[in-house]
């Protein structure tokens, strides 16, 4: 999917762009020099374990919103990082959360998935190739004891596939573990994990139920005026550990918000309540379902709807909550994806090759409330300034934007295959 940049309505207070998609091929101008400043990096990927030049990985993203697979190939060089020769990527929605109460169908989901990886990756390499599933913020927000047995049936469809399921194979990630594998992908596929690290770029991640913000500070006050220790991460690269800022926000994700923006979240008494809201059509009733749960809408019934009553909704949810690094916008690049770009899509923002389906016009009850939601979220939450630029993407260099690659190769790093 190709995007052009286009200047933006004052809604967004942002100029968006659009990542350019040309083929990775992992060289740089002076790979011996690459190899000279990386050599400390993912050094378990210079041997693959069939001493092949080609070796595969296969990742499940369970998410809120929809369960994703990644299969990678990647080439191994005998001088430099490995090669990522080759993405295949599919979904399906709804994410794993929403079958709560019918396990067996999330697992047949993941079955469904399996069939992607069993088509791209070669017979003879299925036992060796690992298969991991790392679910996030859909099942963070669920009963311990409910998400605990959708991953047990997940695990049981990986275990009884041709692939290798390591002992960690499926599990729940972390917040920040999000942020600071998405930075990973973001700066291997961009190659600034070849150079000075001080060149990296940051990343934003806003996805169903919970947001990312991850980026190597450049002042020290930026770690130091932190909230707490959930705000800094210690990542090694190049031989040498880094501190990088980088936190999750459970429950500030996209639909999350929504459901804060409308008062529903967490709410009680769901079949007989209707929410109400200035950041809905005025004359919209309807139902909405997520996480496997059905809310009745309606839009604010005096009329009062707009972005100005829609902003101070809004507001009530992101402000106090989302904390200020001091040092957004001087001069770190921020590559935002996932509903960052979606919404900017459906917006008309940007103009791609293949439009969602119905095209312009479509009634879109919810890009009101969404937009507002990101706008405020940027600006009075992270503090981003009005002149800011980012860079909107949703594939980088032909691979997805998300922190599926980073957690492949840390998993590759891990253990050390040589």
């Amino acid at each position: 999917m190709r995007a052009d940049a286009v200047p933006t309505p004052p809604l967004l207070l942002l100029l968006l762009l659009a990542a350019p998609a040309h083929a990775w091929t992992g060289r740089t101008s002076d790979p011996d020099a690459a190899y000279g400043s990386a050599a400390g990096f993912l050094m378990g990927l210079s041997r693959p374990a069939n001493s092949s030049r080609i070796f595969y990985g296969v990742m499940f993203d369970a998410g809120s919103t929809g369960t994703r697979i990644h299969v990678y190939t990647f080439i191994h060089q005998d001088t430099v990082l490995p090669v990522l020769d080759n993405e295949m990527f599919h979904s399906i929605k709804p994410g794993l959360s929403a079958y709560a109460d019918s396990p067996e169908t999330a697992a047949h989901t993941v079955k469904m998935l399996l069939k992607v990886a069993k088509k791209t990756v070669p017979r003879l390499e299925w036992k060796r190739t690992p298969v991991i599933l790392r679910a996030t913020a859909g099942l963070r927000l669920l009963a311990p004891e409910k998400a605990r047995t959708l991953l047990e049936q997940v695990e049981d469809v990986l275990e009884d596939s041709p692939f290798l399921l390591p002992d960690d194979g499926v599990g729940m990630m972390d917040g920040t573990s999000e942020g600071v594998l998405a930075w990973i992908t973001i700066n291997f596929l961009t190659g600034h994990l070849y150079s000075n690290t001080q060149n990296t770029v940051g990343i934003l991640d806003l996805g169903g139920g919970s947001t990312q913000i991850t980026f190597l500070p450049n002042l020290r006050k930026t770690i130091e005026s932190s909230p707490g220790v959930d705000y800094v991460a210690q990542f090694e690269v190049f031989n040498s550990s880094h501190q990088l800022y980088s936190h999750s926000y459970l429950g500030n994700g996209l639909m999350a918000g929504r459901l804060a923006t409308l008062g529903a979240l967490g709410a009680e008494g769901l079949e007989w309540r209707v929410f109400t809201s200035a950041c809905l059509p005025n004359r919209f009733s309807d139902q909405w379902r997520f996480g496997g749960l059905t809310y009745h809408l309606r839009g604010a019934h005096d009329g009062n709807a707009g972005y100005r009553p829609c902003h101070q909704e809004v507001l009530k949810v992101v402000q106090g909550v989302v904390h200020q690094p001091p040092e957004l916008g001087d001069g770190t690049a921020f590559y935002a994806f996932s509903y960052y770009f979606d919404r900017a899509v459906d917006a008309g923002l940007i103009v791609c090759n293949k439009m969602a389906e119905g095209g312009p016009g479509v009634a879109r009850p919810f890009l009101c409330l969404d937009l507002t939601y990101i706008t405020c979220l940027l600006k009075e939450g992270f503090g981003f300034k009005e002149s800011t630029v980012l860079q909107l993407t949703k594939k980088v260099k032909h691979a997805e934007a998300s922190w599926s690659l980073g957690a492949m190769l840390d998993h590759f790093y891990n253990l050390k295959i040589r």
